[in-house]
């Protein structure tokens, strides 16, 4: 396994195979998904079926309803611009942070990429934290973030919000991260008057996703990307993108949390 770490979030995995990929290959991947928060995997030559299976030995896999699934693998989704007249709309996010339990992991598989463009871009939120001004990590620390869906049509049995800390200790690393995804899913902080917590919202949006705290991620064929939501924040750029882009997502459980 030769590893690159990349700057300043992610990592470089290659000469690994992830076709059925043991314990041990499996461990180390989560510690350094844990320190580095996302994993470029080149020349993967896997299909759905070995994709699944890689997916389920980080445990059970869930799927967000309203969701276009993949023919014949219900655990998995599409995403894609193929026949669309006006691009895909994409944002810094976490994965589906208004249930109880979000995904830890999600992954894509590249199975058509661009001509040009098309890139997913990364955010370090261990940086985003240790670089907030004192007075913003002293006000905040204890505090959460209500989280809501927006954009996505849910069933009467589904999870619509839920509250997340902003700072979040990392179960594997030890280390803290800051916590949100979009604004636009971010409602309130608790102990915050409604107005102040909205503007800390943006403020911490901002500070997030700061261009000296992006990776962003040109995509190769064979390529499978994995990331981990608790440390970083992701979109895919849209703009000037030559011919399809065509993915294969995949999302990992995480019952680490009890918020």
């Amino acid at each position: 396994m030769r590893r690159v770490a990349l700057h300043p979030v992610g990592i470089e995995i290659s000469d690994v195979s992830l076709v059925d990929a043991d314990t041990n290959l499996i461990d180390e991947l989560r510690h350094l998904l844990a320190e580095h928060g996302a994993a470029i995997l080149p020349d993967q030559p896997i299909d759905d079926t070995a994709f699944v299976a890689f997916l389920r030995a980080f445990g059970d896999l869930t799927f967000s309803t309203g969701e276009t699934p993949v023919p014949n693998f219900p655990d998995l989704n599409l995403i894609s611009n193929i026949g669309r007249t006006t691009p895909p709309r994409s944002v810094f996010h976490a994965d589906t942070t208004y249930v109880r339990h979000p995904p830890a992991y999600t992954a894509l598989r590249a199975v058509e990429i661009p001509a040009q463009g098309g890139e997913t871009l990364f955010t370090n939120q261990y940086r985003a934290y240790d670089t907030l001004p004192d007075d913003v990590r002293i006000r905040l620390t204890g505090k959460t973030i209500r989280h809501v869906v927006t954009g996505v049509d849910l069933g009467a049995d589904d999870e619509s919000e839920a509250d997340h800390p902003v700072f979040l200790q990392h179960p594997i690393s030890g280390r803290t991260a800051l916590y949100l995804s979009t604004p636009q899913r971010c409602m309130a902080i608790s102990g915050e008057a409604e107005q102040q917590g909205r503007d800390m919202i943006d403020y911490l949006y901002a500070h997030s996703t700061a261009a000296e705290n992006i990776y962003r991620h040109s995509w190769s064929p064979g390529d499978v990307v994995m990331w981990d939501n608790r440390c970083v924040l992701h979109r895919a750029d849209h703009s000037d993108v030559v011919g399809n882009r065509l993915m294969h997502r995949g999302m990992v459980a995480d019952t680490s949390r009890s918020a």
